[in-house]
């Protein structure tokens, strides 16, 4: 019954996963750059050309989209982090809302070089904003002139804006979703050399071959970012969900196994030398003769345990 009831709920997953042409269509994304704009490497991707500007095979971004989503969706059922990056002014707003929506972190400002490649020191800024915090509940911060308070609330207010949204991520992410890559360069270079997966939505005037999963989509439009986004968004917001589910089961298991009767431990043999804390050279002697003689026993017994199986086959 219970089998049943999963492969049901995964049919509607996939259903609900599905993504809709029109919908795509409706909202813009077919929409490329202008021709003489183009990337050559885009070309698969490409379905016609109309007034000049080249327009995205849509079936294609759909078909993208599923990928990405199923892809994404596993990263977040195990546990990972999914960085968003989009500093275009269109596009802040909209991967803000839906990254904290699937409670994931997100750049928005511009990027902080060495984001990824130098995690330890960015790690320390974050940190720094943190102890802010604990000297203003603590009452150290009152204790500080005037001018050093407004210099440390400066500071506190510029981290907030670079790092705040990332406060949460204490390793590095598992995936990373792009919009824009042109713009967005030194953010996938950097996960290139870490080999952290790239998802990114890539219009026809970048260069798909940095992307792991390529979803060709016009990311100039709010429109368009906004569907690729909220789709990607329910992804990882399913995958999380799954995680949850998977938690509980484990948890039950955890307290089955904590309901079973435990072995007691198997006592150690004590030392012999222990057994007689005497002094006694008489004594000393005696105890070594009797451990020779413990010595001899076992390896009797073992030749004859041996000599017997031997017998028997």
């Amino acid at each position: 019954m219970s089998i049943a009831i999963s492969t049901e709920r995964k049919l509607l997953q996939k259903m609900a996963n599905k993504v809709e042409v029109k919908e795509l269509l409706d909202a813009g994304v077919h929409f490329g750059h202008l021709t003489r704009r183009w990337n050559p490497n885009m070309a698969p991707y490409i379905y016609m050309e109309r007034n000049g500007i080249h327009i995205i095979n849509l079936y294609k971004s759909a078909a993208k989209m599923q990928e990405a989503g199923e892809a994404l969706s596993k990263i977040a059922a195990s546990g990972r982090k999914i960085l968003f990056v989009a500093t275009k002014k269109q596009a802040k707003e909209i991967v803000a809302e839906q990254a904290e929506r699937a409670n994931m972190p997100y750049i928005t400002e511009r990027w902080p070089g060495g984001m990824l490649t130098n995690f330890v020191t960015i790690r320390k800024a974050v940190k720094k904003m943190a102890s802010i915090d604990r000297m203003k509940k603590d009452g150290t911060f009152n204790t500080l002139s005037k001018k050093e308070r407004l210099q440390v609330d400066r500071l506190r207010a510029k981290l907030e804006k670079n790092l705040g949204s990332i406060a949460d991520m204490s390793r590095l992410p598992g995936a990373l979703f792009v919009v824009d890559i042109t713009r967005e360069h030194i953010a996938v270079k950097e996960a290139q050399k870490l080999n952290i997966p790239i998802f990114a939505m890539v219009d026809t005037n970048s260069d798909p071959r940095d992307v792991d999963y390529v979803i060709p989509a016009n990311d100039d439009a709010s429109k368009s970012i906004s569907k690729v986004i909220s789709y990607v968004a329910d992804s990882i917001v399913e995958g999380l969900s799954e995680r949850k589910s998977s938690g509980k089961d484990s948890k039950e298991s955890d307290s089955d196994s904590e309901a079973k009767p435990k072995r007691a431990p198997k006592p150690k043999a004590p030392k012999l030398e222990t057994e007689v804390p005497s002094t006694d050279p008489q004594d000393q002697k005696d105890m070594k003769e009797a451990q020779e003689d413990v010595r001899l026993d076992s390896k009797k017994e073992t030749l004859a345990k041996a000599r017997s199986n031997d017998e028997e086959e």
